[in-house]
């Protein structure tokens, strides 16, 4: 259903803006548990703010996280329906957004969407603090997309961008507990997606 919201809304504008042909090496493997060895890569990103973070060490490792996938030039469709529902979580959360919650926003368009053009993104956007969005190579984020999820068996399916927007990554690294939530019906239901994934294991009760 996603998929076809996704292609049926902005297929188009992702063609005309993203113009790359998807790379994933042909070595890269997803996992089949995020507790696998090196499962998370580490490649280095930038945020809107010009800072350069570690994937892992300082974004995902021991954190709680949200992450959704978008390019800030799509001014109609998946994107800025995303980014609201985004922001009424945002607001929902309050302080805990970068503090024990932790929100990213990965651009697909790495070629164009420069740490400059996502300060301008987040600022016309109000997305509030503690909300990162993030840039950096093509070919690594492809992997990030990958190892997060954001991906579809076919590969006709899969070299549509926009398939990718409309979807949000809600997990626990520490937990190793990770959901999806879709991004474009009602920002309630992301939130509860969260509130979810947020609930430490509890421990098995043992009888004497």
């Amino acid at each position: 259903m996603l998929g076809g919201i996704g292609a049926a809304v902005a297929a188009s504008a992702a063609a005309a803006i993203l113009g790359v042909k998807p790379t994933t090496p042909s070595n890269v493997k997803v996992a089949r548990s995020t507790r696998d060895p090196g499962y998370f890569p580490n490649f280095e990103l930038t945020n809107h703010l010009g800072q350069k973070v570690k994937f892992y060490d300082d974004l995902i490792k021991d954190k709680f996280v949200v992450i959704n996938m978008m390019y800030a030039q799509c001014s109609e469709g998946v994107c800025p329906i995303s980014t609201y529902n985004l922001k009424r979580v945002h607001q929902a959360l309050g302080d805990r957004v970068g503090r024990d919650i932790h929100m990213y926003s990965i651009s697909l368009a790495s070629n164009f969407d420069t740490p400059k053009v996502l300060k301008k993104y987040a600022e016309d956007n109000k997305t509030g603090a503690g909300w990162q969005f993030l840039t950096g190579n093509y070919d690594e984020i492809e992997i990030i997309r990958r190892k997060l999820g954001f991906y579809d068996q076919d590969p006709v399916v899969d070299a549509n961008r926009s398939q990718h927007a409309g979807v949000v990554r809600i997990g626990s690294d520490r937990f190793d507990r990770w959901l999806m939530a879709p991004s474009l019906g009602k920002h309630e239901n992301i939130l509860q997606v969260i509130h979810h994934a947020d609930r430490r294991p509890m421990k098995a009760s043992v009888k004497a």
